[in-house]
């Protein structure tokens, strides 16, 4: 969400916009992502993360007061600096604007699908929050001017007849000069170390097919949480494929992975629309992916461009995957396709279409 951010704020202010971008944990740290000098930044030194990992009671206990100084700042600020246009990224602050008495128009994008709390998978009073939660986020985004999904799938879920609903995708910022030439035995996986992205699952997949395929590597590319990722090379160390599977650090560029994989496998539980889906496409990389809610559907048309797997089916995840892995003439073949479709989430196809949204909202009676 962070690198999608950057993006389409660099491209507002090249076009003429004045940008503001509103934090609440971001504790003096500078942006990951490169950003125009001309964007403004703002802190309200909230630290929600300071309760992260605790109890239930502990958040119950301190969310409230946390969201009751958010509301205050975030107001003062937006009084002081008078936006046109004010835009949650559904963030604590979503149901806070949704609220608000301002002036300027309201957007929510969101950047999963609607069941994402409930896809946590949590149990007792934490699934009853997550339940709760997902009602109201359903009321939420009645309250916007405009409400953008990332996808037609996630549109239809939040309820295509609201009204205010727009899809806009991810927006593909880089179309890449050079392409993987599909003949490196690799296999990659990106995304942050957690349970949405289930690297558990994709373990358990390489397990069944590591043996078959001697040479070949699996590397997945993330950061997170440490215990999650001490529990990941446990699991790496029981199924017995510690000499196939690397865990690597993130890294701002990443065309040097890209361009030495052969087949992109993303075994997530969740999403929204995965940019690694987006970039590895532009590559000429096939994916094989579970059409988990939200995004891959919209991204792979299964046997053209990658595979699509029935969400948690591992052993035909497996199959899928060595499909691609023993044929690399099916690999150049489904390569291309993703290339050529790639193009679809241009960056000028789709920041224009923001442009028109932004444009339509200000010039509304």
């Amino acid at each position: 969400m962070e690198r999608v951010l950057a993006n389409k704020v660099n491209w507002l202010v090249d076009q003429g916009y004045e940008v503001s971008v509103v934090t609440t944990d971001q504790k003096g740290l500078p942006a990951y992502f490169p950003m125009n000098d001309r964007i403004r930044f703002f802190d309200l030194g909230i630290n929600y993360d300071e309760n992260n990992g605790k109890s239930f009671l502990n958040k119950l206990i301190h969310f409230p007061f946390k969201q009751i100084r958010h509301k205050r700042r975030l107001k003062r600020l937006i009084d002081r600096e008078k936006p046109d246009i004010v835009i949650s990224m559904f963030g604590n602050e979503a149901s806070l604007i949704s609220g608000m008495d301002i002036k300027a128009r309201k957007v929510l994008e969101v950047h999963f699908s609607k069941m994402k709390k409930l896809q946590y998978g949590r149990n007792g009073l934490w699934h009853l929050a997550d339940l709760i939660r997902t009602k109201l986020d359903g009321r939420t985004i009645k309250k916007y001017d405009r409400f953008v999904t990332l996808t037609e799938e996630d549109m239809e879920d939040w309820g295509s007849d609201a009204g205010n609903i727009s899809v806009i995708p991810n927006a593909l910022t880089v179309f890449p000069n050079s392409v993987s030439h599909l003949d490196r035995r690799t296999v990659i996986s990106i995304g942050r170390l957690s349970h949405q992205k289930g690297f558990d699952r994709l373990i358990s997949v390489w397990s069944r097919i590591a043996s078959k395929m001697p040479g070949w590597k699996l590397e997945i590319i993330g950061g997170g949480d440490q215990g999650y990722t001490l529990w990941l090379n446990q699991l790496i160390d029981e199924a017995g494929v510690r000499d196939s599977v690397t865990i690597r650090p993130p890294m701002k560029n990443m065309s040097e992975v890209y361009e030495n994989a052969s087949i992109l496998a993303m075994t997530s539980r969740y999403e929204g629309l995965p940019m690694v889906l987006l970039e590895s496409q532009a590559y000429g990389i096939p994916a094989v992916s579970f059409a988990c809610k939200c995004g891959p559907r919209d991204v792979i048309t299964d046997g053209e461009n990658g595979f699509l797997v029935e969400d948690g089916n591992l052993d035909l995840f497996a199959e899928k995957m060595l499909a691609l892995m023993q044929d690399e003439d099916l690999r150049r073949t489904m390569g291309a396709s993703a290339r050529n479709k790639s193009k679809k989430f241009s960056e000028e196809r789709v920041m224009s279409q923001w442009d028109s949204l932004f444009k339509g909202l200000v010039t509304e009676e």
